[in-house]
């Protein structure tokens, strides 16, 4: 691999160069995803100490969501023009110094300004985005930002290392710690990376970085909502069950918080770790055939897991006939372990798109479709608990789970229709459509 160009084919990088700079940005990126859900663990005991309602426990979990959220479009474009490096940097020590302060927060108040300020860490996915889409070609693409969008593992670093720590020495001590760890790996990160080769051409060329207009005109194609859309519930739907599923398995199953953070962390990794897979099978098989198969899983998954635990008495012949509905721990376990794995696959395939499409803007791009995904983990944690107040049943986060994908599945699956019978008007009829045109332009 010694020599090969870059994505935009204008500087020479070796493969040793390219696996350095993967490596790092994951790393960088697991570590921020491991702050940016801390407090899926420690908001547990926040819950206990300050006697929190289920809608305020939400809405805690959610307020890093919701800055990691936002700062995501913008901080696409400044990677885009000032280069990932720099602004990786100042994003993991901000989000480390408001980690740090989580512990002279006394208030429920003043934990929620202080999550605002620990979310920018959400913002580091597109700055990742954005860096490392520029030091491989098109075709490798997917697998690489498969592989580092396993940063998602974060979370589960957290649920299951974080009970522990607390436990031992009280949830202070989780935020001094990931805090130190996001701080110390930003400095490596800034020593030991090089800038992108799109950025040291730009520079020799004395070329001007692309203004912000411009970087935001592809936010007026449909297509880039709809990719929105779908990273909504594949990656809002996993950040918000990452954050909600140690307080469901407390709630619904009575476990301790160290063994909750245990189940959930399967979900987390199922949800991280096969991203990769789902890059690969994006570059090999298609996104689109990639998305179809994660939407009709999904669809199927959160039909069983919306349903509520329930009694049941027939009135029969000869007396009642009792018996019952529900899925114990275990087999939840293993339902939503299918239901990560499959939210990871479509995760990657959303993202193999979007360089695909729109090769001169992916910061700006994946910076919108991030914030849309993002804000999923945000509103849903938040739904998730205004849900279980007004219904008291707690599948009903899976209810709107099973909503929304159901939504997605039907919107993609339109939209495809109309394009290919576009493409191909001698078609006629409802005709199923799984195959990725790789190389096919944004006109698609």
């Amino acid at each position: 691999m010694q020599g090969q160009s870059s994505s935009e084919g204008l500087v020479k990088v070796s493969g040793a160069a390219q696996v350095r700079a993967l490596s790092l940005t994951t790393i960088a990126f697991t570590i921020s995803f491991a702050v940016w859900t801390i407090f899926a663990i420690v908001g547990v005991q926040i819950k206990k100490e300050l006697g929190l309602s289920e809608t305020q426990f939400s809405l805690l979990l959610g307020t890093p969501i919701l800055t990691g959220s936002l700062v995501r479009l913008f901080m696409g474009i400044w990677a885009d023009q000032y280069g990932g490096r720099p602004v990786m940097f100042l994003v993991m020590i901000s989000s480390a110094i408001c980690t740090w302060l989580l512990i002279y927060s006394k208030t429920y108040e003043m934990l929620l300004v202080t999550a605002l300020g620990l979310g920018v860490a959400g913002g580091s996915f597109v700055v990742g985005i954005s860096y490392l889409s520029k030091w491989y070609p098109k075709a490798r693409q997917g697998t690489a930002l498969g592989i580092y969008g396993m940063g998602n593992v974060g979370s589960a670093v957290t649920k299951i290392c974080a009970p522990f720590v607390m436990v031992a020495f009280g949830w202070h001590a989780v935020a001094q710690i990931w805090a130190a760890a996001l701080a110390i790996m930003a400095v490596l990160f800034f020593i030991l990376t090089k800038d992108e080769p799109e950025l040291i051409e730009r520079r020799r060329t004395g070329a001007k970085a692309k203004s912000t207009a411009r970087a935001l005109s592809p936010l007026k194609k449909l297509q880039v909502w709809r990719f929105s859309v779908y990273y909504f519930f594949v990656f809002g739907g996993y950040v918000a069950l990452a954050l909600w599923l140690p307080r469901y398995y407390v709630g619904a199953y009575g476990l301790d918080i160290a063994h909750a953070g245990l189940l959930a962390a399967s979900f987390s990794i199922a949800g991280s770790m096969f991203r990769a897979v789902g890059g690969y099978l994006s570059d090999t098989i298609g996104a689109r055939k990639v998305m179809y198969i994660t939407f009709i899983v999904c669809v199927i998954c959160c039909f069983i897991l919306s349903y509520p635990a329930t009694d049941y008495v027939v009135h029969g012949i000869k007396g009642d006939i009792r018996f019952s509905i529900s899925l114990g721990f275990w087999p939840f376990t293993v339902v939503v372990f299918c239901l990560g794995l499959f939210m990871s696959f479509g995760k990657a395939a959303v993202y193999k798109h979007i360089p695909v499409y729109y090769p001169e803007n992916v910061g700006s791009v994946a910076g919108i479709v991030g914030l849309i995904g993002g804000l999923g983990g945000f509103f849903l944690p938040l739904a998730f608990g205004i849900l279980n107040d007004l219904t008291n049943v707690w599948t009903s986060c899976f209810m709107l789970m099973f909503a929304l994908v159901a939504i997605a599945l039907t919107w993609m699956h339109l939209a495809i229709q109309r394009m290919e019978k576009a493409r191909h008007p001698e078609l006629r009829g409802p005709k199923f459509f799984p195959e990725l045109d790789q190389a096919v332009g944004p006109k698609a």
